[in-house]
């Protein structure tokens, strides 16, 4: 692999923090006030911080116990079948399948998100006027101009990242640079602004659209399924552990970027809780820059805006590597199909990075038809399950070394990675009933997963692709 392709450990974290703090945090506070009281919300951060702690100390202990295994945590569910077999390739598919195409509909997520908050100083993006109609179908000005701007935003990324992965990924550290040290300063802001009041009554009752009434586990339940969210691209290190310059880095740069992102988080919302009046909050549409607007006014809205777009641009280039890396490297197992193994001169997974955005225009063109708020809940609905699935599997699968004791000398550290695996297994599985409980998610999650089964007979049809003895396949 090139020089310019080997990822270290700042830019690992980078990778870590810019994947999870994206276009989430931004309606995150009030999302949090509406499922929960003060209370409920400090109470989901907690337990979901901690869940997720145990799944990112489970990732980086594969990531130097099973380097070989590298591409991210769907790769790992080949490894609880027998080796070679049906069972062993066909889950193997199917995980990196729901995985690959969850990760690329939420990366267009942030580019719909992007085109949101650019609008905050181009108005004529939320433009009504119609441009034209052909039979039931009306164009307006503003939905014409998103989708020029997402797919700008979507092939400018593109080609960012097709000059190497270690440019594409110093650009990406320093976006989130910028956004780290604008989250930090609002916190700062934050930390005078704050009213003690507007936290009050610390817990009370919260109401669903169905009248039913949620006491405070129910609210920590209901809230801790919301945080998930803000954790989503913990694994992300993982996935290019075969990129990094040492593999103990995908543990540091996971462990780090994880506690980055939750000081960043719970800062952001418990200030935010403080600084706008719970039912402010609740029907604010832009809770943060609601709430910087009440300490700096109009001034203040336009500077957050401005970290929000540094943010989603940075989170934009780092989940289109991660999309494009997911297939490649699942290829290289024999677990996708054998053209995405084609690199370029720079070893740069070039038709993974084709098809990937080319999907991913496709949703794109949801734009056009629809606002980007439905743009953005309809990819997130089928990215669910992508993302649960997979950390469960790696749970299972850190159980399963700690019992056959591979690659254990003795019992040093095994009892610990036990206990962990245990944990991470018992968060994951709580996670993936309570958020599937709903029918739509449930049911756009496996037709996701079951999509692949159209594609799954490729992997013996096609010839496999072997790499020359440089571990490169010419695109």
């Amino acid at each position: 692999m090139g020089k310019n392709n080997k990822l270290g450990l700042w830019i690992l974290t980078a990778l870590v923090v810019g994947n999870m703090v994206g276009s989430g945090i931004f309606m995150l506070p009030r999302s949090l006030s509406e499922a929960a009281s003060p209370a409920g919300v400090m109470g989901a951060w907690i337990l979901t911080g901690f869940g997720v702690l145990m799944t990112a100390l489970v990732f980086g202990n594969l990531a130097i116990r099973k380097p070989e295994l590298s591409g991210g945590p769907q790769i790992y569910a080949k490894e609880l079948f027998k080796p070679g077999s049906k069972a062993s390739t066909l889950s193997g598919f199917m995980s990196s399948w729901g995985y690959w195409i969850g990760n690329l509909a939420g990366n267009i997520a942030i580019i719909t998100t992007f085109a949101g908050y650019l609008s905050t100083f181009f108005p004529a993006l939320t433009n009504q006027a119609e441009l034209f109609t052909i039979g039931s179908f009306t164009l307006k000005v503003g939905n014409a101009l998103t989708f020029i701007v997402c797919t700008i935003l979507l092939w400018g990324t593109h080609f960012i990242i097709l000059r190497g992965l270690e440019n594409a990924g110093k650009l990406n550290f320093l976006a989130t640079a910028a956004k780290v040290l604008g989250f930090f300063l609002f916190i700062l802001v934050g930390l005078f602004a704050f009213q003690k009041a507007n936290m009050l009554p610390f817990v009370a009752p919260r109401v669903d659209d169905a009248g039913h009434t949620a006491g405070l586990l129910g609210q920590i339940n209901n809230a801790a399924i919301t945080t998930l969210w803000a954790f989503i691209g913990v694994e992300s290190a993982v996935v290019f552990a075969s990129r990094a310059k040492k593999q103990i880095d995908v543990k540091r740069a996971t462990i780090l970027g994880l506690f980055i992102a939750i000081a960043i988080y719970v800062g952001i919302s418990t200030l935010t809780m403080g600084m706008l009046s719970q039912e402010a909050l609740i029907h604010s549409d832009k809770p943060l820059i609601d709430a910087i607007q009440t300490v700096l006014g109009p001034i203040g809205g336009k500077i957050l805006a401005a970290v929000g777009l540094v943010s989603l641009f940075g989170s934009t280039i780092g989940w289109v590597m991660l999309s494009s890396e997911v297939p490649y490297q699942a290829a290289k197992q024999g677990l996708f199909i054998p053209a995405f193994l084609k690199e370029d001169k720079n070893g740069i997974p070039k038709f993974s990075l084709i098809v990937t955005n080319s999907l991913g225009q496709l949703f794109i063109f949801s734009t056009i038809s629809n606002s980007i708020s439905a743009a953005f809940d309809f990819v997130i609905y089928i990215a669910t399950l992508s993302y649960l699935v997979p950390y469960f599997i790696s749970s299972l699968f850190q159980l399963k070394l700690v019992i056959t004791g591979e690659t254990y000398n003795g019992s040093k550290g095994r009892a610990t990675d036990g206990v962990i695996a245990v944990l991470s297994t018992l968060y994951s599985v709580w996670v993936i009933i309570a958020g599937t409980a709903d029918l739509k998610t449930f049911t756009f999650g496996m037709i996701l997963l079951a999509s692949g089964i159209l594609f799954y007979n490729q992997l013996n049809k096609q010839p496999v692709v072997k790499p020359n003895k440089n571990g490169k396949v010419s695109a």
